[in-house]
């Protein structure tokens, strides 16, 4: 299967209106936003778990990192309460589960080969005022060498931009904002190649996001087999 698999275009989703698929556990459905492969893929996804569904253990090759939208997400390392962020590198695994239902946006197999770190990050415990134009509160989810991912509260009405030097993708988590002329609201999802910066007019009900500042592919990726248009071979 591919899906959106161009990373040299401007990419955007309406994930809230797509349909749920079912995945193959009962009570697990997905919103696919990116994906080369089928149940072994490289993918961005929304992924919902009803209460009581769960995953047979399985590992991540590749690796897999993780942002809960709603309800507490589990698996046997513990529970992650909505706004936690995690990345599990590659060579890890779990046996995922809800026990009273939640929603995640995660993304698979996109790990640098050498990017070994866990790392689970609660916004609570880091979210600080900014002094960015436009932006009310502001929170690291993780700084790496070529990776920033971030957790943003912007201003109603405000106009502010985020420099793009190697690729961009985002998330809106409540609000909205238009951006080259599309209007994103919540669980709209973006992606832009290196070089196009993000310049959103904020609107009357501020906007919280989730972006990642860094490559849409990193040269070193854990081998996979299929090819990613819009990257080197």
């Amino acid at each position: 299967m591919l899906l959106n698999e161009d990373l040299s275009r401007r990419t955007l989703v309406h994930a809230a209106k797509l349909d749920w698929i079912p995945s193959p556990a009962k009570g697990v459905d997905r919103r696919m936003l990116f994906r080369i492969g089928d149940e072994k893929a490289r993918a961005t996804s929304i992924v919902r778990y009803a209460p009581e569904s769960s995953f047979s253990y399985h590992g991540h090759p590749g690796g897999e990192e993780f942002l809960v939208l709603a309800g507490v997400f589990q698996d046997e390392s513990g529970d992650f309460p909505a706004g936690t962020y995690v990345r599990n590198p590659p060579g890890t695994g779990h046996a995922p589960k809800s026990d009273n239902g939640c929603t995640i946006l995660v993304k698979l197999w996109q790990f640098k080969a050498s990017d070994r770190e866990r790392v689970v990050s609660r916004p609570a415990e880091g979210s600080s005022p900014s002094a960015r134009h436009g932006v009310e509160n502001s929170c690291v989810l993780f700084d790496g060498p070529d990776e920033l991912v971030m957790m943003e509260d912007w201003q109603a009405n405000a106009t502010l931009e985020i420099g793009n030097p190697s690729g961009l993708e985002l998330l809106v988590l409540d609000g909205g904002f238009k951006e080259n002329g599309d209007g994103l609201d919540r669980w709209s999802w973006l992606r832009l190649p290196a070089g196009q910066d993000l310049k959103a007019t904020v609107g009357s009900d501020g906007a919280r996001v989730w972006y990642k500042s860094g490559p849409l592919f990193h040269e070193d990726v854990c081998a996979f087999d299929a090819p990613i248009e819009g990257t080197k071979p």
